[in-house]
């Protein structure tokens, strides 16, 4: 377990992630973490809960229309 702060950052609130959670993370300045709700609390997270969806539903498209999209590539 990692414990951080919550600390004053301007008029907001926030914290300081240490090198060690961000590695775990595999997070870099600027990119976008996800605080997910589960049963257990909130999870923070690099991964968007909803993108294997969105893949799913992008992969049938490019299935039903690989043709047009052939044409259009050219």
């Amino acid at each position: 377990m990692i414990k951080v702060k919550v600390t004053a950052i301007g008029n907001s609130m926030g914290i300081i992630l240490p090198k060690e959670a961000l590695t775990k993370l595999h997070a870099d300045k600027g990119d976008l973490l996800f605080l997910v709700d589960t049963p257990e609390g909130l999870t923070l997270t690099p991964y968007q809960q909803d993108f294997e969806a969105q893949m799913d539903a992008a992969e049938k498209v490019m299935k039903k229309y690989r043709n047009a999209l052939h044409e259009l590539a050219k």
